[in-house]
């Protein structure tokens, strides 16, 4: 079973009527929802609010695969619990970033750079698949298209992704890396576009498609948690035998 925990700051479906008529158990519960469905993911959640962030060790210590909805409240989640987070990703575990979760705290650690990007609320996207071979397009067809979701545009402010997965147009004319992976250290890292909080984004079953598929991606093929990732001096593993030595 691969062990999921769905992180969500929980926080537009108790501020907006809109987000709460679309997610009225917030985003978290919505994507554990079609998670659940499937026989071989087990799924919990956790929210800003929860104790610890709904992060604690024993938490991390037990997820297979962290997935991230974030927005209004990145400042808000102590530095501390962010590095945890990055360093668990180093240790295998993996992490997927949705929507606006480019900007929060564990995301930015792990790439390195400010993740920066243009934006427009309100346009007609057409989601693309241009690695149709790769595990998380497997099911997906050649684009999508999402009637209204928030714009997202380049300059994407990443390193270059190691897989390129989708790529998002929009109608105002901009084209987005929506779908991007990479490798970070022992764990495995893919973050996707579209998913913004007023749009039913994630209720579309290609969507949850995608988010299903990049769970097996990313989960580890085994626990391989707490695995040093610094460095250490060691002795060798063979000698020669000190005539042969000689010889050398």
């Amino acid at each position: 079973m691969i062990k999921v925990t769905v992180w969500n700051e929980g926080l537009h479906e108790k501020l907006s009527k809109t987000v709460a008529g679309i997610y009225p158990a917030g985003i978290h519960n919505c994507i554990k929802s079609f998670l659940s469905s499937q026989e071989d993911i087990v799924v919990r959640t956790a929210t800003l609010s929860d104790k610890k962030c709904g992060l604690s060790d024993e938490v991390l210590d037990d997820t297979d695969v962290l997935i991230w909805w974030g927005h209004m409240a990145h400042e808000k989640v102590p530095d501390k619990i962010a590095a945890k987070v990055a360093q668990r990703v180093l240790d295998g575990m993996g992490f997927i970033a949705l929507h606006s979760a480019h900007y929060s705290k564990p995301f930015k650690l792990l790439m390195g750079t400010s993740c920066s990007l243009n934006w427009r609320e309100g346009d007609r996207e057409r989601l693309w698949t241009v690695n149709p071979s790769h595990p998380i397009a497997k099911g997906v067809p050649p684009f999508i298209n999402i009637p209204v979701e928030e714009m997202y545009g380049e300059r994407f402010d990443i390193p270059e992704p190691e897989q390129l997965v989708f790529i998002g147009w929009f109608a105002g004319g901009e084209v987005f890396r929506s779908g991007c992976c990479w490798q970070r250290g022992l764990g495995r890292v893919f973050y996707f576009q579209p998913g913004h909080e007023t749009n039913p984004t994630y209720h579309d079953e290609n969507i949850q498609r995608i988010i299903i598929n990049a769970v097996r991606w990313a989960a580890p093929c085994r626990k391989v948690f707490n695995v040093p990732t610094g460095h250490s001096k060691i002795s060798p593993e063979e000698r020669l035998h000190e005539a042969d030595a000689k010889k050398h």
